[in-house]
């Protein structure tokens, strides 16, 4: 069926009283930014409903970018009529027949915006009942939780018909959250991680640290790629590209071996503190879990966090790795995180990392180091980019990839 808009209901921000306005307007930023790719596109957010004019664009593509959209409880396509009584009964029964299989129920949701209408609400109910009824076989109706419930829309451009729901996101709409920097590896947990920020709001910007020639291009473009991913539930992530060969060098040069990890993650979250201020970010998310690894058990990150008051915030800190895991194939990263490329968090790891680090220790030895130098040089060296929904970073080595995944 060709569809004439897409119809979609609120979740959470409903609740936003005062500022519900507010979250109204970033969420129909979200979905036109999401969206840009389609041509002749009308986006419209009301104070109950979103609506998405189509004009002619595919009505399926929409749908599958709108349900990564947060801040969207759900949505229905639906097909505009005139108010002609014989073309409403007419759209309704192709469309209940086109999802209908033998044993089904059925009601009708009349709402009628334009009160001059003919019909009132209860007998647009009764008129499309007696319609479906007479029209599908064995078809039988249900008032509570109905297989199929058509909604019928009366408003003052026409009559707009919807026969089925689909599942949004949920969550707040990006944006409403503030501002923060994500610490983004090429692994499992971050991306993850980057979801739930999103989720709750929170405009995130990417922070991955690069370190030629011990990680490679491929390496990069993954990260670049996984971002892309993200980008669905946003429309769009800046990827702050930060070169830290040098840092990482000159920490295994001057370091005690068993501190190598523990001084590296505290000038990976100095440098994410610096990239967060320039771009007035309020705080920072990693990938953390608490437990999984040398560097993420409480004495590891009591040392690394010593080097600032900005909040570290870690959705993953109580999940295990099969819920991280699970997540990951939900949201469509985990065959892009299992590539096998490394990323600087892995190269230079010691065979007996520090999993209780003194920090009094971890400061000396910090001390070995010119911290402020190496630094500048670093953020003197950074690339931004502006990554979007559905950007390949891959593409190039397709049949690589393909065997590898």
């Amino acid at each position: 069926m060709e569809y004439s808009e897409i119809m979609v209901r609120y979740g959470e921000l409903s609740t936003k009283g005062k500022n519900k306005k507010d979250f109204i307007k970033q969420l129909g930023q979200n979905v036109r930014k999401a969206l840009s790719e389609f041509d002749g596109l009308e986006v419209k957010a009301q104070h109950d409903r979103l609506h998405v004019t189509l004009n002619g664009a595919d009505s399926s593509a929409v749908m599958e970018r709108l349900r990564g959209v947060f801040g969207i409880e759900n949505f229905s396509p639906s097909v505009k009529v005139d108010k002609d009584l014989d073309s409403i009964k007419e759209a309704a029964v192709a469309m209940v027949k086109e999802v209908f299989e033998p044993g089904m129920t059925f009601k009708i949701n009349t709402r009628r915006q334009d009160k001059e209408f003919k019909y009132d609400t209860y007998q647009m109910n009764n008129i499309m009942g007696d319609t479906i009824l007479d029209n599908v076989p064995g078809i039988s109706v249900q008032m509570k939780h109905p297989d199929i419930e058509l909604r019928v829309e009366v408003r003052m451009n026409g009559v707009y018909l919807s026969g089925k729901t689909i599942q949004g996101a949920g969550g707040l709409p990006v944006g409403t959250g503030g501002k923060a920097v994500m610490m983004l590896s090429g692994g499992i947990d971050s991306p993850v991680a980057s979801y739930y920020a999103m989720r709750r709001g929170v405009k995130i910007d990417m922070v991955h640290f690069f370190s030629p020639p011990y990680t490679s291009e491929q390496a990069l473009a993954k990260a670049k790629e996984l971002t892309a991913k993200l980008a669905g539930y946003s429309g769009g992530i800046q990827f702050i590209q930060v070169p830290f060969t040098k840092i990482q060098e000159t920490i295994k040069e001057k370091v005690p071996e068993g501190y190598l990890m523990t001084v590296q993650r505290r000038l990976m979250l100095r440098l994410t503190v610096a990239v967060a201020e320039m771009r007035h970010a309020k705080g920072i998310f990693n990938g953390e879990s608490l437990g999984q690894v040398a560097s993420q058990t409480l004495d590891s990150m009591q040392a690394i966090n010593d080097v600032t008051t900005m909040p570290i915030l870690r959705p993953l800190l109580s999940l295990d790795k099969t819920e991280i895991i699970k997540v990951a194939e939900d949201i469509d990263t985990y065959d892009l995180s299992i590539l096998p490329y490394e990323d600087c968090c892995t190269i230079f790891t010691p065979p007996s990392p520090k999993t209780r680090p003194d920090l009094e220790k971890t400061r000396k030895y910090e001390g070995y180091i010119d911290v402020e130098g190496l630094m500048k040089e670093a953020l003197d060296g950074i690339v931004i980019s502006e990554i979007r929904p559905g950007d390949n970073y891959l593409n190039q080595n397709e049949d690589v990839f393909a065997e590898l995944l």
